[in-house]
């Protein structure tokens, strides 16, 4: 099963560092049955774009909590074993807001990734707007929704797991 984990370019570097994320559980977003229901008209290729992007939009939260953070999403695409006796399961608890959010049972290493995304660049200005308008968005400010809104403007740019010691260089 793909799973999509949120994650910053600090994260990432400890990721190579440590070579796993954890301790578990770890929270992830994939292809859920209460994905395919609220996306019934959606394929595969469109149920896993909305899941990277609630990912995505997760790892605004991470770059709040962590100001050091250079200001750039970055969302990890990992295979892991899902089902009865696999090790993500849905969480059930996602309900509208998160349809898309399972529990991973154990550290997620880096050889489970299948690929890196992560905004470019020159999107760090609207992601730092983003960033900064979560609590007011939270709040329903409308305005504040609206600047987090943007960042979902930016597509995340593919990078292989190879290319995971350049990104944080």
């Amino acid at each position: 099963m793909r799973v999509y984990l949120p994650s910053t370019l600090s994260a990432l570097a400890e990721l190579l560092d440590t070579g796993e994320i954890g301790p578990a559980p770890v929270a992830g977003f994939a292809v859920t049955p209460a994905l395919r229901e609220w996306y019934s008209s959606g394929d595969m290729e469109e149920l896993e774009y909305v899941a990277m992007m609630y990912a995505a939009r997760k790892s605004l939260r991470l770059l709040a909590a962590n100001p050091a953070a250079p200001t750039r999403r970055v969302v990890l695409a990992a295979e892991l074993p899902d089902g009865p006796s696999g090790t993500v399961t849905a969480t059930g608890g996602g309900g509208f807001d998160e349809p898309a959010l399972v529990q991973i049972a154990r550290p997620v290493q880096l050889r489970d990734m299948a690929s890196v995304h992560v905004d470019d660049a020159t999107a760090a200005s609207e992601i730092a707007a983003a960033v900064a308008a979560l609590h007011a968005a939270d709040a329903g400010d409308e305005d504040a929704k609206f600047a987090v809104d943007g960042a979902e403007g930016y597509e995340l740019q593919w990078y292989a797991t190879q290319e995971i010691a350049d990104l944080i260089a």
